[in-house]
């Protein structure tokens, strides 16, 4: 039995808020790229933003999960214009934990999600039209 098959199901989530309005974008690459530029994984629409503004990364964890860290900047240490505010403080990099808050400029946000699901085995649900139909002649007349 593998040790993975014990670990909970996580869903990593990205959801944008900027000049385009609220956009969900569910985190499995192993980098993404985040800014103004046209070919940005993830685009942020605002003119306050720097076309490579900021960078996800996927690291592991020794339980074999993994998380991502958010790097301003591109990952050849080229930071953005205005940098990167993670719960209320400007940071280089940060290691994103549930319901993080990352601000890149104004009115341009985002908040990450990580959503576990325990594995947990689970037996099938009795079937509520499971009934045996029982004829009458099956019956005895003590039974009528």
């Amino acid at each position: 039995m593998t040790e993975t098959s014990a670990q909970p199901n996580q869903n990593h989530l990205l959801i944008i808020e900027d000049d385009k309005g609220r956009r969900e974008f569910t985190l499995e690459a192993p980098v993404y790229s985040l800014g103004r530029h046209e070919q940005s994984d993830i685009r942020l629409h605002s003119q306050f933003v720097s076309r490579r503004h900021a960078t996800l990364v996927r690291l592991p964890k020794e339980d074999g999960s993994y998380y991502y860290r958010i790097v301003d900047g591109n990952l050849k240490g080229k930071g953005s214009a205005n940098g990167i505010v993670v719960n209320g403080k400007k940071v280089p990099t940060h290691d994103l934990k549930n319901e993080d808050e990352i601000v890149f400029g104004p009115q341009v946000q985002a908040r990450y999600y990580l959503l576990v699901r325990e594995n947990v085995p689970t037996a099938p649900a009795p079937d509520e039209f499971d009934i045996t139909l029982i004829s009458p002649g099956m019956m005895g007349e003590d039974d009528m």
